[in-house]
Formats: C-alpha cells, sequence, structure tokens
C-alpha cells in the first residue's frame, strides 16, 4: 500500500472517530448514541491498527465493545421507559461550557503540538505472543484477581439494577 493512500485511510478513520463521537456526545436518543458510541469504539480500534498496537485493538474490540457496550445496549434495550429519556443537562448551560470547552480543546492541541513525540518500532513494543505468556505466567495471579473483581462489578451492578417488589 502507498504512503499516501495508508495516510487517506488513516485520516478517514480518524474523521470516523471525530464525527461518531460528536453524535455520541450530541444526540438526543439514547440508542442512536449507543449505537454511534460502537462505531467509535470499532474506529478507535481502527487507530491502534494504524499505529502498529494490535494487542490494544484487540483489547478494544473486545473489552469495550464486547463487554462494555453490549451490555450498555442491552441495559438500554431491555428498559421499558427508553423513549421517556430526557438527556439534556439544566446544570450546565452551553454558553458557559463552550467556552470552557474550547479552553481546554487549545490547550490540548498545544500539548499535542509541542509534545516530542517518540517513535518506536512494532518489534520494540512486544509481540502479542509475548503479552499472552505474559499474562498467563508472571501476571496470573493479577490478571485472576482483576477478572474476579470485574465479575464482582458485573454482579453488584445486577443486583442494584434490578426491580425491587413492592
Amino acid at each position: 500500500m502507498s504512503e499516501l493512500m495508508y495516510q487517506v485511510i488513516f485520516y478517514a478513520v480518524a474523521a470516523l472517530v471525530l464525527g461518531s463521537a460528536l453524535i455520541v456526545a450530541m444526540s438526543r436518543n439514547i440508542v442512536h448514541s449507543a449505537f454511534a458510541l460502537l462505531l467509535t469504539f470499532f474506529s478507535v480500534a481502527g487507530i491502534y491498527v494504524f499505529l502498529s498496537a494490535e494487542f490494544l485493538a484487540v483489547a478494544q474490540v473486545v473489552i469495550y465493545v464486547g463487554g462494555i457496550l453490549v451490555l450498555i445496549l442491552f441495559a438500554v434495550m431491555l428498559t421499558n421507559k427508553v423513549r421517556d429519556v430526557n438527556l439534556s443537562n439544566p446544570s450546565a448551560p452551553p454558553y458557559i461550557a463552550a467556552p470552557l470547552v474550547m479552553i481546554i480543546f487549545a490547550g490540548l492541541l498545544w500539548l499535542i503540538m509541542k509534545t516530542p513525540w517518540k517513535t518506536v518500532g512494532p518489534q520494540e513494543i512486544g509481540a502479542i505472543n509475548d503479552i499472552g505468556n505474559a499474562l498467563m505466567g508472571r501476571y496470573l495471579l493479577a490478571f485472576e484477581v482483576a477478572a474476579v473483581l470485574l465479575l464482582g462489578a458485573l454482579l453488584g451492578a445486577a443486583y442494584l439494577a434490578r426491580k425491587r417488589k413492592s
């Protein structure tokens, strides 16, 4: 693939990330926001692939798309009050939030431009095989403890969200 084609596809995926993230933030329909979030997560995984971070791309898809977002979609779809959801936030007027967002955006843009980014080759990052061996070897206990904690959090959330009989 030529360098120009690579850059065009990268910027197209980056634009897709920004566009879908804007839909997530601005949509008044929570189902539309959830599906736009799905597109955002997939696009971010695509950015990771372009940056030669395949493990992060796979983790992004498995954790965020496969776990969290599917859970959000099921919760949104199974709730009876989807049509009555009001996503407006009266405590944050837009005339106050807009200048703050612009200041934060300008600060982040300045920081991105002034940071001397280091580039590393894919061989320096480490292969997925090495990460898998580390997770199943040296960090097995921490990996299993994190899995049990996440399972406990999921069970606690399901317990709190259940319908109470009154």
